[in-house]
């Protein structure tokens, strides 16, 4: 799904978007935590990546005393969980808020509420960060033109991919790529 790159961005960056989605697992401390722990970040080469709590414990690492990865956030984590991996799986096509409901047997309305209420943001708003996330990690590290990672991160149309990344990015892909305003 992610990149070891994207998702050491991820934490990085404190992204608390994709906690739940994989889970950073310090080899020198023998501690795991969320993608989105506050904690000083450790070394690149110190780093693995689980996908799940489990997996962290079963290789032999502890929960982390700050971000408490072991603790469950929210009445509507699973939900939030569920919605956040079939967004992440499916990024690169056209998603309604149906076709998420439908994954999850809740009706969209109940969907588009619950997941607003407990995370800040719609599921579009998700999917559309998820898309600029993509397309942020291409423009650092390919060559590729702006139009080819506009689709390749699940855009539709280009001036959708513009104006999207625009707003979440604060600059265009260009500048973006050449460093400016970031």
């Amino acid at each position: 799904m992610l990149t070891f790159e994207e998702m050491w961005e991820k934490i990085i960056a404190c992204d608390a978007t994709y906690d739940g989605q994989f889970y950073t697992a310090v080899k020198t401390t023998g501690i795991y935590c969320r993608p989105s722990c506050r904690s000083r970040k450790p070394k690149k080469q110190n780093v693995d990546f689980y996908p799940s709590r489990s997996e962290a414990e079963a290789n032999g690492f502890r929960p982390c005393k700050r971000c408490q990865p072991e603790v469950e956030r929210s009445p509507h984590h699973e939900l939030i969980q569920r919605v956040t991996a079939f967004l992440l799986d499916r990024y690169k096509q056209p998603v309604r808020l149906e076709q998420i409901a439908e994954h999850v047997q809740l009706s969209p309305f109940h969907v588009e509420r619950t997941f607003t209420q407990a995370t800040g943001k719609t599921p579009r708003q998700l999917l559309e960060r998820i898309r600029v996330d993509h397309a942020a990690h291409l423009l650092r590290t390919t060559d590729a033109s702006n139009l080819s990672i506009c689709y390749e991160a699940g855009f539709q149309t280009p001036s959708n991919f513009y104006r999207v990344f625009r707003q979440i990015k604060g600059c265009t892909p260009n500048e973006y790529r050449k460093g400016v305003l970031v």
